[in-house]
């Protein structure tokens, strides 16, 4: 399983975005695929986490109300839309996917197993 992140960029504060995240390899509705974000000096942290096959979906309070993750299970692709971005948006994030069939828990970066390399986003006020 391989994530492959893209569609990130600049963007004023209020504006949106929706980078989008490609995963190859053996995919599988029933596992659960999370967005993380690393701001600089920062720890990275849990944005969103959801499971295909459930309709599960789980988001860090900071983003609930303004990000909305989704999968097309079609192309293979993972979706974050963003709106409202504040500057304290502003990071690199990664797409990050869990071991097969595992289900979504903890948002927590040590229980997934598959990262891509990850897409910048600035959030400029």
């Amino acid at each position: 399983v391989q994530p492959e992140e893209s569609g990130g960029g600049s963007v004023q504060a209020g504006g949106s975005l929706r980078p989008p995240c490609k995963v190859s390899g053996n995919t599988e509705s029933r596992t659960c695929l999370g967005r993380f974000r690393q701001a600089p000096g920062k720890e990275r942290e849990g944005v969103a986490q959801m499971r295909s096959s459930s309709g599960f979906t789980d988001y860090a309070g900071s983003v609930k109300g303004r990000f909305t993750i989704s999968q097309d299970m079609g192309k293979n692709t993972l979706y974050l839309q963003m709106n409202s971005l504040k500057s304290e948006d502003t990071a690199m994030y990664y797409c990050a996917a869990r071991a097969w069939l595992q289900a979504c828990t903890y948002l927590k970066e040590t229980v997934f197993t598959y990262w891509g390399q990850g897409t910048r986003v600035t959030v400029s006020s």
